[in-house]
């Protein structure tokens, strides 16, 4: 290994000690199927955020924002809006409040919550089972490519003449450690081993940071970078050129498809807005919020993951995007037009970080790695067990039968991931589609579910049948150039179509889908939209079903929060944009910048505590008992 000895023990111990973690809180895990996927419900807020946090503090996602912070500059600050970043601002706000409140385990489970058990809920259950699996696969391999980009820096052996495949089979060594302690802990392992690795991580990126900081002067970075790399203006074109310095990074640039920097930009905030508006997608980050103590605790806990993650991540991350400016460039020039913007992160921590603070950082990136592909892998058996084998296949098992069977699950899910690795060349690449292919396909139904009575099981899904199968379409080499060709016929004149650009027309397509399927066919229950409203209590296009619960429960009253949610979602982003900006700024030594940028956060942070904070509740005071009553929220009938 090409690490000092200090070094090497330091991720030894770290490894074993996370592994040993998952084995220690196993039997608590194991106990039922509630305790392995959702904790009890008995983790704290607080607990659940860091482990959330933790869990984006991951290699794949770490090495893409270095690259993208190295190539676009400040720009780079909007650019993770693609995931989009502020989904995290409108879960804080209202949607983490209103998905806790409906008590379910998983993302299946709220669609028989919301839509009923007749023919079309059961299969809108099996094309969210289908979603969820589909987003499981594509996150493992996602995980998988970053940790064996990383590992293969760090290890001498060359076990293939294909850099990809070197990176493959490093991989695989990892994966086979995680897995592990994966299986046998569950969500309780994911959490204490989450808020084990962040704190490690913190420490590290703050020390990264410092020595950026203490090695590279202002003058230094002014004579790497082009003009406009230090600025968070949007502009029509990106305001960044690499010619004679880096040309690499200006064909970066052009392959990715951003050089309309404010169509891309409009883009980010149209999706980001929609996808953020449909709530949380079917995978770890819903098992967090549906692990929460109550909906108060649901919001809190989406809040405090900015808190705790912007400041510490981005100090890793411009700490090592500096030096990899002042010391790395001429090893990125002797490359070419061959660089892999995604190996700076590795090649950085190998040659400038000192021993000792590197030990810890590869073991708490190490650790991130593992803690977020099982908070990944943790969604997989939640669905097929939970929402096909114990639903449809054997409803009476044992307890345990149901745990086993998730450990099997578990498997066959990583193996397949990891095999899916094989053949994606980059974490951009499945980054892209996944944000932008797959989740075009999810967001309309997923939108109108929470916002219009009339939607029904049916046009949720067709609309995410037809937004499932157009995203695997886009996926497949052979056939995204054969829809290219198809879409030519019509004027168009496209190669191939591109990830991000596609979403608009994917969102239409199954928006129009949706719409019509729920019109052609007959509306849901009524019964069953009032229990959803009464408990729920969403906002949005809701008037019959409104006045159907007021003549039960004349005391009800209207959710009127929209306008102040919206509002709180602006100050939000905001908020969050100004604690991502600060570290960079600090980093670079733009003092007056940095102190801007924390003064707008405290401004905002004051604004946020008024009008969001003190309005928190966990259930409107006129929710019927008997919605609570035999749920895991039947505590907190004395305080509602």
């Amino acid at each position: 290994m090409n690490l000092p000895l200090l070094d090497i023990l330091i991720v030894i111990a770290f490894i074993c000690s996370t592994v040993c973690v998952g084995f220690w809180v196993s039997a608590r895990a194991s106990k039922d199927i509630n305790s392995y996927f959702l904790g009890g419900n008995k983790l704290k807020w607080y607990m659940l955020g860091l482990s959330n946090a933790s869990g984006m503090f991951d290699i794949s996602g770490t090495m893409w924002l270095v690259y993208l912070l190295f190539v676009y500059g400040l720009s780079s600050v909007y650019i993770p809006w693609l995931w989009p970043t502020f989904n995290q601002i409108f879960l804080m706000v209202f949607l983490a409040t209103w998905l806790r409140r409906s008590g379910v385990m998983t993302g299946a489970e709220w669609i028989i919550f919301r839509f009923g058990d007749d023919r079309g809920a059961r299969l809108s259950n099996i094309i969210v089972v289908a979603f969820a699996l589909v987003g499981v696969i594509g996150f493992l391999a996602y995980g998988f490519i970053g940790i064996g980009k990383f590992a293969s820096v760090f290890f001498p052996w060359k076990l293939s003449d294909d850099p990809h495949m070197n990176d493959v089979f490093y991989g695989l060594g990892m994966t086979a450690i995680t897995t592990f302690y994966i299986i046998k802990g569950g969500m309780f392992s994911v959490v204490f081993t989450e808020v084990f690795q962040f704190v490690v991580t913190t420490i590290a990126s703050i020390g990264v940071g410092i020595i950026a900081m203490n090695s590279v002067s202002p003058d230094m970075i002014a004579a790497i970078v082009p003009a406009g790399w230090d600025s968070l203006a949007v502009n029509w074109h990106i305001n960044v050129d690499w010619a004679g310095r880096l040309d690499a990074a200006n064909e970066k640039i052009a392959a990715d498809g951003y050089s309309l920097f404010g169509i891309f930009f409009m883009l980010m905030l149209f999706k980001g807005v929609l996808l953020s508006l449909a709530g949380p997608a079917p995978n770890y980050d819903m098992q967090r919020v549906l692990s929460t103590q109550s909906p108060r605790d649901a919001a809190k806990m989406s809040g405090f993951v900015t808190v705790v993650l912007m400041f510490p991540r981005y100090m890793l991350i411009a700490g090592l995007t500096v030096l990899a400016l002042a010391f790395f460039m001429n090893d990125l020039r002797a490359m070419g037009s061959n660089v892999d913007f995604e190996q700076i992160l590795p090649f950085v921590l190998k040659n400038y970080i000192p021993s000792g603070l590197l030990g810890l950082l590869i073991a708490g990136l190490l650790a991130a790695f593992m803690s977020n592909f099982a908070a990944t892998v943790n969604a997989a058996p939640a669905y097929v067990v939970n929402d096909i084998y114990k639903r449809y296949i054997n409803p009476n098992a044992h307890p345990k039968r149901y745990v086993y069977m998730s450990y099997i699950v578990s498997l066959v899910f990583i193996v397949t991931g990891v095999g899916l690795g094989f053949y994606i060349p980059s974490v951009n690449t499945v980054l892209q589609w996944i944000v932008s292919g797959l989740y075009g396909g999810y967001t309309a139904s997923n939108v109108l579910k929470w916002y219009w009575w009339r939607f029904n099981a049916y046009g949720y899904f067709w609309g995410m049948a037809i937004g499932i199968t157009l995203a695997l379409i886009l996926a497949i080499p052979d056939a995204n150039i054969a829809l290219a060709n198809t879409l030519n016929l019509f004027g168009f004149a496209l190669k191939k179509i591109d990830f991000i650009y596609a979403f608009p027309w994917l969102f239409v397509v199954c928006l129009v889908t949706c719409v019509l399927a729920s019109l052609l066919t007959a509306p849901t229950d009524i019964e069953i939209l009032k229990r959803f409203y009464l408990k729920v209590r969403p906002w949005g296009f809701w008037k019959p079903v409104h006045d159907a619960c007021l003549a039960d429960h004349p005391a009800l009253t209207k959710n009127n929060n929209f306008v102040r949610d919206m509002v709180n979602v602006v100050v939000g982003i905001v908020w969050q944009t100004s604690l991502v900006a600060a570290p960079i700024f600090l980093v670079i030594h733009y003092q007056t910048e940095f102190l801007v940028c924390i003064g707008v956060a405290g401004l905002c942070t004051l604004f946020l505590w008024k009008n969001w904070y003190q309005h928190l509740q966990d259930y409107p005071a006129d929710v019927p008992n008997e919605l609570l009553i035999g749920t895991n929220d039947e505590h907190l009938l004395k305080k509602s």
